[in-house]
């Protein structure tokens, strides 16, 4: 984790989730005080609820997968299309799952405030967190406020050099 992560750790500027069931409407209540702490920007989130902690750490890690797969079937396009420069049939299926997997990404998670979280795993960076200590979950699930700029930049960077040097190979192969 950078620097920033680790201030992040030791923020104020933290929101904690807590497991009350108090109403039948208890989990909209959960989904709605997480919703106020993503929009809020908070360093730190702690989720307690198990059922809202689960989804939200798949939602996330369904994001860095598609981030991830666009990122490296782009960079694999673009190291075909200089080992092999006159096939443009090697380089051309990993600029469309690049952007593809971009596509999606943008639509689905570009807009979302977890976007700008990950999931905290580390025991011993969880272990200097000051509201685990008071907590009533075994295992909540610790979102840490990222900075995502640069990470959106090569996203971006990479998909549209691997879709715009194929699309040139194609056109280059067609005349």
């Amino acid at each position: 984790m950078d620097a920033g992560g680790d201030r992040a750790l030791h923020s104020t500027n933290a929101a904690v989730i807590r497991e009350i069931y108090d109403s039948e409407f208890a989990h909209q209540t959960f989904a709605m005080e997480l919703e106020r702490a993503l929009d809020a920007g908070c360093c730190v989130i702690v989720i307690e609820p198990a059922q809202l902690g689960d989804e939200t750490a798949r939602w996330i890690s369904v994001g860095n997968c598609l981030h991830k797969s666009a990122v490296l079937s782009g960079i694999g396009s673009v190291v075909s299309s200089i080992i092999w420069p006159e096939n443009p049939l090697a380089n051309t299926p990993m600029a469309v799952v690049s952007l593809l997997c971009t596509g999606l990404y943008t639509a689905s998670w570009q807009f979302d405030n977890c976007v700008k979280y990950q999931v905290e795993r580390d025991p011993r960076k969880l272990s200097r967190l000051p509201v685990l200590s008071a907590m009533s979950a075994a295992a909540p699930v610790v979102l840490v406020r990222k900075d995502d700029t640069k990470r959106k930049i090569l996203h971006w960077s990479v998909t549209l050099t691997a879709v715009a040097l194929s699309a040139f190979r194609i056109y280059r192969s067609m005349k």
